[in-house]
């Protein structure tokens, strides 16, 4: 199990970048923690989430 952002998803491998893409979060307006470090943006695409991973997602909101 995965747990993103509470949810807990069934799979033992699951690639960060698909995820994101499946559940429409635009890469470049969002900040990624996995086990409690930072994933670097550069890494979305490639970034592999494990079973036991804990992943908070922070979308970032403009305004003014």
């Amino acid at each position: 199990m995965i747990k993103i952002n509470g949810q807990q998803i069934d799979k033992e491998e699951l690639s960060l970048y698909s995820w994101l893409k499946e559940n429409g979060y635009p890469a470049g307006r969002i900040a990624v923690e996995c086990n409690e470090e930072i994933v670097p943006k550069s890494q979305y695409e490639s970034f592999i989430l494990h079973s036991g991973d804990v992943v908070e997602i922070v979308s970032f909101v403009g305004g003014g």
